[in-house]
């Protein structure tokens, strides 16, 4: 077995933090095992400008360069946030051989000093700036919040928070910009990993506000026909989470959804069954249509599956297609 694994990953804080806890997972259970982290500076991370779109998506811009790094030969895995993966494309010759536990999944809401939720409620967010870059998150925001208004807010989770602090504006595309935001929509998981747990100001329920197809997973890639390192990151890989990988994902599949598209989906096991629920809003947030199914957790796909068809059979497809860009 080799004793030496490279491990591709973003230069961000949360990435970094992401896989140096896969490393001490790797080396606490494959024992001689040296890893060697390797950083790219991804195009996503370089234009902290323009919306993800022009880059491909998250796919293009995030996690494109580390795959064609491991296809190569140069990495033996590449970690990503599993919600960062396409879901609606293949990537011939890479697998996913490791989930991590799920962190918590839910989205959070960080506040500007002097800006209060109960304000944000009691105006319907009229008056205020909420930033995400995630059009999920703007849909349930806007869902949420009827008056407020949503502008593109893009950065590492840092450094997201850092411009709320500085009152900083967004700079767009064509020179322009957005904001100062008076309030961010974040993830949970990533606020923890970056140690600014202690800014969420509230955490929204999945009732509230649906999380991400595989939102709160760490996924390590690797090559399909890399049997060593498969063997290696199985060590690591927790199988509930992986089930909840695959049953989310599936959904993303059948629907075939792009970057542009607020799809949620997420999944929940108790004992030998899983439930999976999976929606898709408008960008406005005025029209929303949701699924939900139980079924055995070894089955996960299947379950996935039958979620995405509930969803098409519902409309899915004509709101996916008119949120398509042009």
């Amino acid at each position: 077995m080799a004793t030496r694994l490279k491990i591709g990953t973003r230069k961000s804080a949360m990435a970094l933090a992401q896989t140096e806890e896969i490393a001490r997972r790797l080396t606490a259970a494959v024992p001689g095992l040296d890893v060697e982290i390797v950083k790219f500076d991804t195009t996503g991370d370089l234009d902290q400008t323009s919306k993800l779109l022009p880059h491909g998506g998250k796919g293009g811009a995030f996690v494109a360069q580390i795959r064609a790094a491991v296809l190569s030969g140069e990495l033996q895995a590449a970690m990503h946030s599993l919600k960062d993966m396409p879901g609606n494309e293949d990537t011939p010759g890479l697998v996913i051989g490791a989930t991590l536990s799920r962190d918590p999944p839910s989205d959070a809401l960080v506040l500007r000093d002097g800006v209060t939720l109960e304000a944000l409620r009691q105006s319907r967010g009229k008056g205020f700036k909420i930033g995400t870059n995630a059009v999920r998150r703007a849909a349930y925001a806007r869902r949420l919040f009827p008056d407020v208004e949503v502008i593109h807010f893009r950065g590492a989770a840092d450094t997201r928070v850092r411009k709320l602090d500085n009152g900083e504006k967004q700079r767009l595309p064509d020179g322009g910009a957005v904001g100062p935001a008076d309030a961010l929509i974040m993830a949970r998981s990533g606020l923890d990993r970056v140690g600014l747990a202690s800014r969420i100001a509230y955490e929204f329920t999945p009732a509230e506000m649906l999380p991400a197809a595989g939102q709160g997973i760490v996924a390590v890639e690797c090559a399909a026909q890399d049997w060593q390192t498969r063997k290696i990151l199985s060590s690591i890989d927790d199988p509930a989470a992986h089930a909840s990988a695959d049953a989310e994902r599936e959904v993303l599949w059948v629907l075939n959804g792009h970057c542009n598209s607020p799809v949620a989906g997420f999944s929940t096991i108790a004992g030998d069954q899983m439930s999976l629920t999976a929606s898709v809003l408008d960008l406005s947030g005025n029209t929303i249509i949701e699924a939900s199914r139980t079924g055995p957790a070894n089955r996960p796909r299947e379950l996935g599956r039958a979620v995405g068809l509930d969803l098409l059979a519902k409309g899915a497809a004509e709101i996916i297609e008119r949120s398509r860009p042009r």
